[in-house]
Parts: structure tokens; C-alpha cells; sequence
């Protein structure tokens, strides 16, 4: 049975989470478009041995969305101040997509905050991403969005995976996810934070923010790089080039997975969460430690 969602009020603005289960803290960053709810065939399993957080970021799901900053660093500001407001000093950050970006973010900002960092199909590592969000970034999307947020098509792609299931067929996690992303923009609100935040990190050229020169930062923080290998939103080349750039850190890759592996096989996903919390230690950042890693890296 999935969680009830929980709203709590941060700076005004109403914020919606979901929290279950005892144990260690991890919290799951969902994508851009998605909200709290693209984890719901996780988010059982892993509660059972860990207490989860799955919050709805602000300008997603049932988080309010106000105008403002969309930014990775106000979504990494946003996610301290929920865990503060809920007495939670430190956790295993959980990033899918734009929010593997958000994730490391938060590692960077807050370090003393994060006891490991799991990133899973992330954005932040490589230029390559889908075109259709390359496409939001150029002018004039603002107009095109209402209409394929529109409800024929919508049913078209409710109706494909419906068919499917007639079939005996499974309707993949992307389509799923594909689905559901353009459902959560058939409001203007939705979908001026959508373009505020695509356009935060993204151009027509594709990804314009980059973790790459920062990632040596991560060496005594236990890193699990999660990915599908048919991802087609984000290269699974991005997750093993990261692999190479994070001293110490592990990548499991899902054979015949897409851009949600986690929906795709959630007893993997979950039992290898399990498995990588209880086998490592919480790292332990301080200003000491982060300096001498800076000024290594600068030599």
C-alpha cells in the first residue's frame, strides 16, 4: 500500500512528500516533469529496511508552483530546508534524471548532509539528452506545450498502453513515465516551472550544466551510478564516463533497461539499494577534508 502523501508549508509554499518505513534515511529525487509518485513500485520495497522521503519538488506534482528560481540550486536549497523541517540531519540522496543533478548539487552544497549519493540515469553528466527537451528550451514552446499536454493526445498514449496490457503485453517504464510527464502539464502554472527548469540546465545544444570538474569532490562519499542500457533520454555513456570521473564509486547497469530502471525491474532496483546502504559507510565531510581534495585537484 503506497504512503499517504504529507504537505508541509516551507516558505510559504505548500510542499508534498511521501515518507515510509524505518532504518536509515533515503531520500528519492524524482525527474524533471515526474513527481514523488514515479517511485511508487519502489517506494514499498524500500521501506521495508529504511525510512523513505520521496517530496514532490517545488513546480512538480502537488508542490506548489509559484514563479521563481528553478534552478538546480534552488531545488538543492528546497530539499535542505525539507529535511531540516523534518529533523533529518543527514540521508542517502537518491537522484533520477534532472534530479541526479539536483542530488549532486546537494552533495556540493551541503555536504556534511549526505552519508551517500545514488544517481540514476542523471542528468549533469554530458552534453547528449533527448530532443524533445532541447526542443523546450527554444522559443516559443510555451505555445506548443498546451497542445501536447492536450487531452486526445494523452488518451492516445493511455489508450497504446491499455492495448498493450490486452495483449498480455507490459507497457514499458518510459512509455509510463512519457505519459505521466505530459499529464502533470495541463496547467499553465506546470508548465512555466517545466520551462523555467529546462531551460535552467538545458539548450537547443543540449545539456548546458556540467558536474564533470567537480565530481573528483565525491572521492569519500560511497556513489552508486545506476542505469538502463537502452536509455534514450540520456546516454548510459554519460553514467560510465561519471564512473570514471568518481573515484571509488560502483555502476550497475540494467540490461534492456530505459530511462526508468527502477520501474523497469523494482526488485532489482531496491534489493541493490539495499545492498549498497548496508555495505557502506556513511561518509563523513567536513571543510578540512573538502579543502584538501580542492587543492589536490588544483595541482
Amino acid at each position: 500500500m503506497a504512503p499517504t502523501p504529507r504537505e508541509i508549508e516551507l516558505h510559504g509554499h505548500p510542499v508534498t512528500y511521501h515518507q515510509a518505513g524505518q532504518g536509515p534515511v533515503v531520500v528519492l529525487v524524482h525527474g524533471i516533469t515526474s513527481s514523488s509518485r514515479t517511485w511508487r513500485s519502489v517506494l514499498p520495497l524500500l521501506a521495508a529496511r529504511h525510512t523513505v522521503i520521496a517530496p514532490d519538488l517545488l513546480g512538480h506534482g502537488s508542490s506548489a508552483k509559484p514563479p521563481g528560481d528553478y534552478s538546480l540550486g534552488a531545488h538543492a536549497s528546497g530539499l535542505r530546508d525539507l529535511l531540516v523541517a523534518l529533523d533529518v540531519p543527514r540521508a542517502t540522496i537518491v537522484g533520477h534524471s534532472l534530479g541526479g543533478g539536483v542530488a549532486m548539487q546537494f552533495a556540493y552544497q551541503f555536504p556534511e548532509r549526505v552519508e551517500r549519493l545514488v544517481l540514476v540515469d542523471s542528468g549533469g553528466l554530458g552534453g547528449e539528452v533527448s530532443l524533445v527537451l532541447r526542443a523546450a528550451t527554444l522559443p516559443g514552446a510555451e505555445y506548443v506545450l498546451p497542445l501536447l499536454a492536450a487531452g486526445p493526445i494523452l488518451s492516445a498514449g493511455a489508450a497504446v498502453g491499455g492495448a498493450l496490457a490486452r495483449l498480455g503485453l507490459r507497457p514499458s517504464a518510459d512509455l509510463r513515465g512519457w505519459v505521466e510527464g505530459f499529464q502533470s502539464l495541463g496547467d499553465a502554472s506546470a508548465r512555466r516551472a517545466f520551462l523555467h527548469t529546462a531551460r535552467s540546465v538545458i539548450d537547443p545544444a543540449g545539456q548546458r550544466v556540467h558536474a564533470g570538474d567537480r565530481l573528483y569532490l565525491t572521492e569519500h562519499v560511497p556513489t552508486l551510478i545506476v542505469w538502463g542500457e537502452r536509455d534514450r533520454m540520456i546516454p548510459v555513456a554519460h553514467g560510465r564516463a561519471a564512473h570514471e570521473l568518481m573515484p571509488g564509486s560502483r555502476l550497475e547497469v540494467l540490461p534492456r533497461g530505459g530511462h526508468f530502471p527502477f520501474n523497469d525491474d523494482p526488485v532489482w532496483f531496491s534489493s541493490l539499494l539495499h545492498e549498497f546502504v548496508a555495505t557502506t559507510e556513511p561518509a563523513g565531510i567536513d571543510d578540512d577534508r573538502i579543502r584538501r581534495l580542492m587543492l589536490r585537484g588544483r595541482a
